[in-house]
């Protein structure tokens, strides 16, 4: 076996292998996955000189530890936490080295709640429909990280980025989403529709790489019954019977039955992937031009 591998010793809640995700497959009901923040994942494989697509970890909330077979280069971003190497702090949002069989440990964020670690070459598990992402809700591409996993590695091909660390925005205080009304909104009352956009409502404890789940005041329905299912995009918000909005992340399903009063904007999604349970969310809406 190729010592370019990663060695997984402490898995953590959920780490899973995610890229650029798989789009154009919603024909056949597979969700496009990929990083729930983007830019995170984009900015620690440019430190590390991968390209923008390299497979990266994304851990949930409590890191994960990896042992290198070889000296590799690493980057660790999104969620700011610790990061150690034999014990030793390391800078975050920077290039490290490791050395070869030494322990990198991502610890628990401190704020948000998914950390981002690249590695020099980049995760090369096997590509399904053209990707190496992790997809909870289809069970496509490889499942989520458990101890003694071994992940493999490419060989480095780029120059990495010499920096002492990379600005990166602070996880979200309150999240603001931008929507777009429709295309079912008008299933709800105008009292429904007034409310979704001036009051308050929190991230759910119930949040997944599927949808970022709420709570808040339920939306009231002017159209009982439900839907035919029907195409469903990333950012759509759904409001399921029980009246809290619901918007769909990366591994969210390709139909649904339930209605979409709106459409957030895809530039804050990356936020939305680190506010913690709890986070104020204001829906903000944007008129069509």
């Amino acid at each position: 076996m190729t010592d370019r591998a990663l060695v997984v010793v402490r898995a953590g809640a959920l780490t899973t292998v995610q890229d650029l995700g798989r789009p154009g497959h919603a024909h056949l009901g597979v969700p496009r996955s990929g990083a729930l923040d983007g830019p995170a994942a984009a900015l620690v494989n440019r430190l590390v000189g991968n390209a923008r697509g390299a497979a990266v970890l994304e851990t949930t909330l409590n890191g994960c530890a990896v042992r290198p077979r070889s000296a590799v280069l690493v980057a660790v971003g999104g969620a700011p936490c610790p990061v150690t190497v034999d014990g030793r702090p390391v800078a975050w949002g920077a290039p490290v080295p490791v050395p070869a069989g030494a322990l990198l440990d991502v610890g628990t964020a401190v704020a948000g709640l998914r950390t981002y670690l690249a590695v020099s070459g980049g995760i090369t598990v096997d590509r399904v429909l053209g990707s190496r992402s992790t997809d909870l809700l289809s069970g496509l591409g490889p499942p989520p990280l458990t101890d003694g996993t071994v992940l493999p590695l490419g060989a480095p091909t780029h120059l990495h980025a010499r920096v002492d660390a990379a600005p990166q925005p602070a996880p979200p205080a309150e999240l603001v989403l931008h929507v777009t009304r429709g295309p079912r909104d008008d299933w709800f009352t105008l009292e429904a529709l007034r409310t979704f956009t001036s009051r308050a409502y929190r991230v759910s404890s119930a949040s997944n790489r599927i949808g970022l789940r709420t709570e808040g005041p339920a939306l009231e329905r002017a159209v009982p019954g439900e839907l035919p299912s029907e195409g469903m995009v990333l950012g759509a918000i759904q409001v399921p019977p029980d009246g809290r909005p619901v918007v769909f992340l990366a591994d969210h399903p390709t139909t649904g039955g339930y209605p979409v009063i709106a459409v957030v904007r895809t530039e804050d999604l990356a936020a939305a992937a680190q506010a913690v349970p709890g986070t104020p969310v204001r829906f903000l809406e944007v008129r069509r031009r």
